[in-house]
């Protein structure tokens, strides 16, 4: 990952969609190439793997961007958009570096390949240069004068076998010769292909690099503009509260609906394992639950939950059994999951990097359920919310002590 030290300047940016990098067929391509020279099948399916998973990733972080492009611009949808522009081109800068790689690794097979080619077509033509000054010395009869030589009537038929097999060994030593330098053209010609594939990949990695940094620097300098202005500050926080509501109505809307239901009846209760619960990432709390004052601006709000602070990409995991709910960006929570324990308990890991599971999947404790990202305010942590009841409960009173 790319950090947010070594920073660019540009403009903040606009509501307009981000301009599309066309990497997924980009990846389509490179990828098909690997493993062509005889890589083992399990890198293979590694790298295969590895493709198919940023494909996914870019595919739903550009879905992302675009949304956010075209939805009203609050100020929670302008940071939520400068996080999935930078964290959209990351992805693509670092898939590049792994397509790259393998670029890097097919030119070095079909060099060497190069090499054994060059090595037998320079052999083969010696073997015909060789036999060509055995035919000129035979002079213009050639291989009739070999017959013509023949004394004794009864060797004719042998001697003849002897000459066409000759003429069938130098028809092929000329084919075989021919197939080397076909081969040889198509091998270097593939080499030129991967060479240009190269340079075209680095340009778009620089690209990449550069969007990513610039959406960096845009977040951090819009972050700091709240940070300065009380009346940001406080359209900032009453969105944020409108955030929670809209998260309230939406668990309630599940408990509505009957997803309690799908939870797994041999799942084990949530309410009995109050204080011994297990953390979904290590680190210290840096958000704690209720009433937080923002001593700056002399403000305060209402958290329903703990954030936690972790670094970006720490694994976050389901803190008990459960059944997910919902899985995919939220306003104000940014990549949200939400896992039904049954007995309208739920618990939510909120601002993730990325999810690792889907709704209606069961998910068991200590199973991971994403990534640790980023606050709106850009703090790397993640967010954590219990509810018991339907009611949010402060964490801390049913995680497991440190």
């Amino acid at each position: 990952m790319m950090s947010e030290q070594a920073i660019g300047r540009r403009p903040l940016m606009s509501g307009r969609p981000a301009r599309r990098l066309d990497w997924c067929a980009a990846l389509m391509v490179v990828c098909a190439a690997v493993g062509v020279h005889g890589q083992a099948p399990a890198r293979e399916t590694d790298a295969r793997e590895l493709a198919r998973r940023a494909a996914a990733r870019i595919g739903a972080l550009q879905r992302e961007a675009d949304a956010l492009a075209s939805s009203e611009q609050t100020l929670l949808d302008q940071l939520r958009r400068l996080e999935v522009e930078r964290d959209l081109r990351t992805v693509q800068f670092e898939q590049g570096e792994r397509d790259l790689a393998g670029i890097e690794n097919e030119l070095r097979t079909t060099g060497a390949h190069i090499q054994d080619l060059e090595t037998r077509s320079r052999q083969q033509a010696s073997a015909l240069a060789s036999r060509m000054v055995e035919l000129y010395k035979l002079g213009r009869a050639g291989y009739v004068r070999l017959l013509l030589n023949v004394e004794d009537p009864g060797e004719a038929g042998r001697a003849y076998r002897f000459v066409s097999a000759l003429q069938q060994l130098d028809r092929q030593r000329v084919a075989e010769h021919g197939r080397t330098l076909a081969e040889l053209r198509g091998a270097q010609t593939s080499l030129d292909a991967r060479l240009q594939a190269r340079v075209a990949l680095q340009g778009q990695m620089g690209v990449a690099r550069q969007s990513a940094e610039h959406a960096a620097a845009d977040q951090a300098a819009l972050i700091r503009r709240i940070d300065q202005r009380r009346d940001l500050a406080a359209q900032l926080m009453g969105e944020l509260q409108t955030a929670q509501q809209r998260l309230q109505r939406r668990l309630v809307d599940f408990e509505r609906d009957g997803a309690s239901a799908a939870t797994s009846a041999l799942s084990l209760p949530l309410r009995p394992f109050r204080g011994d619960l297990d953390w979904p990432v290590g680190g210290p709390v840096i958000g704690t639950f209720g009433r937080q004052l923002q001593a700056r601006f002399n403000t305060a709000t209402i958290s329903n939950g703990i954030r936690i602070a972790a670094s970006r990409g720490t694994p976050v995991v389901a803190i008990h059994d459960g059944t997910v709910v919902f899985a995919a960006p939220f306003t104000g929570f940014g990549n949200l999951v939400i896992v039904d324990h049954g007995a309208q308990a739920f618990t939510m890991y909120g601002t993730l990097a990325d999810v690792t599971v889907s709704a209606g999947t069961h998910v068991v404790r200590g199973q991971r359920v994403g990534t640790a990202g980023a606050s709106p305010e850009g703090v790397a942590s993640m967010y954590f919310e219990l509810r018991v009841d339907g009611k949010p409960v402060d964490p801390l009173q049913w995680l497991r002590k440190k």
